[in-house]
Order: C-alpha cells, then structure tokens, then sequence
C-alpha cells in the first residue's frame, strides 16, 4: 500500500487538485446564495404569516423562484464534486473513509432528504396548504440546506483538525473512535458559523443588488412600477439588517478561526501573514507591497517593502496575549521554540525523521504479521504508534513541500477582510438611506449596492481559497500529503475531465445567470398593488 501510494506522479498530484479546486470554487458560487436566501425568503413569508398583507407573499414567491434557480445549480455541481473523492483521490478515501464518510453519510441521509421534502411544499403548496404549513416547509427547506452545510463543513473541519479516529495497521485505515469528538470539534463549529453566517451576507448583497437594479431602471421598462419600488425598498430594509448582524458576526467568528488555526494550522497563520521570522508582540500586517506572483525568500527572514501594521495585533489575535510568541515558517522549519502547551517545538527534519520511523514501521508490522511473527509485530507497533502524529512527514523530503505559496494566502486573506469591513460600512449606510431617507432618490447608491454583488462573491471565494490552499500541502493535517492521496490515475484522464468540468461549468453558470436575469428582469408578479 505504501508503495502504492509513493508511485503518483507530480503531473497527476497536479490535474487532480486543479479539477477538485474547479469543481469546488464553481461550487461555491451556488451554495453561499442558497444559504442566505433561504434566510431572507423565511423572514419575508414570515412577515406575511404574522400580518396578513399579501404584499409580503409576493415578495416571499419572488426571492423563492430565484433561490429554487440556484438551488438546484448547486446540487448540480456539489453531487460531482463528491465523485471526485473517489475518481482521483482514491488512495484518500481509502484511508480516511471510515471517518470522512461519515458526516457525508448523515448529510445526504438527513439534511438532504429534509430539504428536498420541504422545498416541493414551499414552492408547490401556495395556496394548496395552510399558511402555518407553507411557512414551516420554508423555514425547514431553509434548515435542511444549513444542516446540510454543517455535516459538510465538519468533513471538511477534519481534514484540517483530525480528531475522533486511531489508525488501524491491519486495515490500513483510520477508523472513527468518537463520531462527537468529530461532529462537535471546535475547528468544526467555528468553521460552520463563519461559513454559513458569511453566506447571509451574499444573500443579503443579492437581494440589496436586484433591489437597487429595480430602484434604478428606468420607468419605461416595467409594467409594475410601483410594485417593484416598493418591493426593493422594503427588500433593502430586510437585506441591511440581515446584512450587518451578519457582517458583524462573521468578524467575530473570523477571529476565533484565526485563533484556532493559531493553534492547529501555524504554518497557514504565517504564510497569510508573510511572517517568516516570529516573535513576541507580533504585529498585525495591515498593507505590503508583497509580490503576488512569487513565493519570496522566507529563508531571508527580509520581510515585503512598505509593510504598515498594527502593533502587537497579531501576537493577541493568535495567543490572547499582546506579547505572545507567535512563530513565522523558519521557526516552524527550525523548530525549537516552547509551544503554548510548555513542550519544545521539534524541527522539520526531525519531524520527517520520526515520520519516516512511522512509515518503515508500518511496511514492517504488516510483513511480520503476514510472517506470523509475533515479536516483531509488537515492536514495530510500539514503533509506530510513538511516531504515529507525525506520519505524513515521512513522504515530506524537504522545506519547500510544506511551505504554502505565501502570495495567494497574504493576498486573499486581505481581500476577504478589506471587503468585509466595507460591507459592514455599506449595510449601515443602506440602512440609514432606507429608513431616514428617501432610498429611490439616490442613484448613486443603487450602483453601489449593485456592485457590492460581485464583490461579495469574490471575498466569499476568497476565503474559501485561504482556507485549502493555506493548509497545503495536507489533505489531512500533518496525517497526509496530497501527492499520497491522489489517485493512481492516468493524466490524460485528467486533464481531459478538468476541460470537459471547465466547459460544464461554466455553462451552468452561464445558464444559471441568464435564467436569473431573465426572472429579475420580468419582475415580481403582484395580486395587487401594495403601497
């Protein structure tokens, strides 16, 4: 098995991350909308419920019909995304499969089946079941597609904080000894809230952005004018709201990721941080004219030009302590600093050294098991099981390979951030426009809160490309490097099914978007004129 495992080359490592990160980024682009519209249309058949006003059972069917454009696109993309565990990176779902399958299991067994037994009922039963029943089948669509999320989200969680498992040397596998201690990890929980509240926040930029487009197209084009005036201006006040409660937790969840990977992902704290040289009372890099297309110098320890940050920000963000020690990637290369449990850091080579101990005691425990030797068999266990956290070292064979590339994981972490504080900051204007002023009046800000869309989008995936790719080079943390999970599969399959997804794709989306222009477009259809 583990030479097996040794024989993939780089070129397929390559095309099979290149297509698993196609797949999901296309993915992406469907689910944040469908959680945060599932909010929004809940709180808006909700209003209707509790008032009566046949306005708000318009304005819930129409954000519905948009939601159930999207929902099924991300079904689309996400059924073949989990294929891909499979086709390339065999060798993965082998050995974790006991443990990663499982919240896959729960999720497509529960939450999948509880939103796809709802979503007929809110989309069908207007006026076919009681207005109690209609809104319940709403909010459980809604919660179906976020336990949905959850299950994944915690398979995804321990990749990069596996806990609740022991390996097997007989199976060659990693099997489950808590499914808690795996639901319920706090990288698990922190990552759920994070995503899932930084997904309103699309869905909230949604409908904002619809609503202005209606605020500032012309009178001519629409034939329920005031209709949709009054949507957009009661949708914007609904939006705002959900949009900065949302902001402003996603930067409270945001910070206690940061701390968990502090604790659990160093190396991708130091690279979104170009830290290269730690210290105590690190600062917290604000600007940096760091290169965005070359991995830099680390070893230098010379850090970017024009680098501004706030003092001791990043030593309290990571430890709680404003003069906490915060290691950079040649500290966590050397090793030898005192970690927060008291214990002494061990350096790269020696965690490759006992990783290849690890490695060489398993290849000779499933020999002598096969011989009958049982003295051997004991020994190489003890071997093993010491050296056991630090297994997939052992296929590590220098610096460069565990060091992510630091551009991308410096930039995107700004990105996501810089947006983020900007959308609080336009969530509050939006809300003071909509309630103390007269919103249809300011064309500027209708283009403003069009263009927030697509910004929204690009912080969205933006975090979802520091979250993978600032743990590279593990498929699993410190457990398994990706050129071992890979499939031993030929490259030319690849490359060719990359192509042939990057066609699909792109024409759903193409499709999606179209689909969605066209039902914004044609407008909402009123039972009557609600001013």
């Amino acid at each position: 098995m583990t030479d097996l495992l040794l024989s993939v080359g780089a070129e397929a490592v390559n095309w099979s991350r290149a297509q698993f990160a196609l797949t999901a980024i296309y993915h992406w682009l469907f689910v944040p909308l469908t959680l945060g519209l599932a909010l929004i249309m809940g709180i808006m058949e909700t209003c209707y419920y509790r008032t009566g006003n046949v306005f708000w059972k318009d304005t819930a069917r129409f954000w519905q019909k948009l939601f159930g454009i999207n929902f099924a696109m991300g079904v689309a993309t996400g059924i073949i995304l989990e294929f891909e565990f499979g086709t390339n990176w065999s060798n993965y779902s082998w050995l974790v499969g006991d443990v990663f399958g499982a919240p896959l299991a729960v999720e497509g067994i529960v939450a999948f089946f509880l939103e796809a037994t709802f979503v007929g009922v809110m989309f069908f039963g207007w006026d076919k079941v009681s207005k109690k029943f209609h809104l319940t089948s709403t909010w459980l669509t809604g919660i179906g597609a976020t336990i949905s999320a959850w299950w994944i989200l915690v398979a995804n969680a321990w990749m990069q904080y596996p806990t609740g498992q022991t390996f097997n040397p007989d199976t060659m596998r990693n099997e489950m000894t808590s499914f808690m201690d795996v639901a319920l990890s706090p990288f698990a929980i922190d990552k759920f809230f994070h995503t899932v509240i930084s997904a309103w926040i699309i869905g909230a930029l949604f409908v904002a952005a619809v609503s202005c487009y209606y605020l500032f197209r012309k009178s001519k084009s629409s034939e329920n004018l005031e209709g949709e005036r009054h949507l957009a201006v009661q949708s914007i006040k609904i939006a705002s709201i959900v949009g900065l409660v949302s902001a402003l937790l996603t930067m409270h969840t945001g910070d206690k990721s940061a701390y968990m990977v502090a604790k659990s992902q160093p190396m991708k704290l130091a690279a979104m941080e170009a830290l290269y040289d730690g210290d105590n009372g690190v600062s917290l890099t604000l600007v940096s004219l760091l290169n965005p297309f070359k991995q830099p110098d680390y070893a230098s320890g010379k850090e970017a030009p024009m680098t501004i940050g706030v003092p001791k920000m990043l030593s309290f963000l990571a430890t709680r302590d404003f003069d906490g020690y915060v290691p950079g990637i040649n500290d966590l290369i050397k090793g030898g600093y005192t970690q927060p449990d008291g214990t002494i850091a061990p350096s790269l080579d020696k965690k490759m050294e006992r990783g290849k101990q690890a490695v060489k005691a398993l290849s000779t425990y499933r020999k002598a098991k096969e011989s009958g030797d049982e003295e051997a068999v004991e020994e190489s266990r003890k071997v093993m099981e010491s050296n056991i956290q630090y297994f997939g070292y052992g296929y590590v064979d220098n610096a460069e390979q565990i060091v992510p590339f630091v551009p991308i994981c410096f930039w995107t972490f700004r990105i996501m951030v810089g947006l983020g504080m900007l959308f609080v900051l336009f969530f509050i204007v939006a809300l003071f426009f909509a309630y103390k002023k007269d919103f249809t009046k300011h064309r500027w800000l209708q283009v403003v809160g069009i263009v927030m869309l697509p910004l929204g989008y690009i912080a969205s995936e933006s975090g979802w490309v520091l979250a993978e790719l600032g743990r590279q080079p593990w498929t699993i943390q410190d457990m398994l490097p990706t050129w071992v999970a890979v499939s031993d599969i030929n490259v030319g399959s690849v490359m060719l099914t990359f192509f042939i997804f990057l066609v699909l794709f792109t024409l759903l989306l193409v499709v999606e978007i179209s689909i969605m222009c066209k039902a914004v477009k044609k407008g909402p259809l009123f039972t009557k004129v609600n001013k």
